[in-house]
């Protein structure tokens, strides 16, 4: 016949005992990947932050800026360290606090075209 008799086998692993080994092969394991980990997203998006923070600290009198709903507008006055007063339409000012701001233009730069 063509069917063999399957058996049983035996225990091979002590009771208690993972797949993985000791925990020292799974340190092994995850380490290298805790690196490439920080590498690749926590340290760019610490720097990304670090960014805009200091982009949102050095916005002043005349910068066109995008609030967060798309709104834009020219801020007219810093009220102080979180609180801006930003011009939407001619003789319509509203305070914004600088969390909100999507976008900083500043008044020297130039609007992005496309090159034909």
């Amino acid at each position: 016949m063509f069917i063999t008799e399957a058996f049983a086998q035996a225990q091979g692993a002590a009771p208690g005992a993972s797949a993985f080994g000791s925990g020292l092969e799974m340190l092994f394991l995850f380490a290298p990947l805790m690196v490439v980990w920080y590498f690749f997203l926590i340290r760019p998006q610490r720097a990304q932050m670090k960014k805009r923070q200091e982009t949102l600290s050095n916005i002043r009198r005349g910068d066109q800026v995008i609030l967060g709903g798309g709104i834009s507008g020219k801020v007219t006055k810093v009220v102080d360290d979180n609180e801006l007063e930003v011009e939407i339409a001619e003789g319509v000012k509203v305070r914004v606090l600088r969390t909100y701001i999507a976008e900083v233009r500043v008044k020297g730069e130039p609007v992005k075209t496309e090159a034909a």
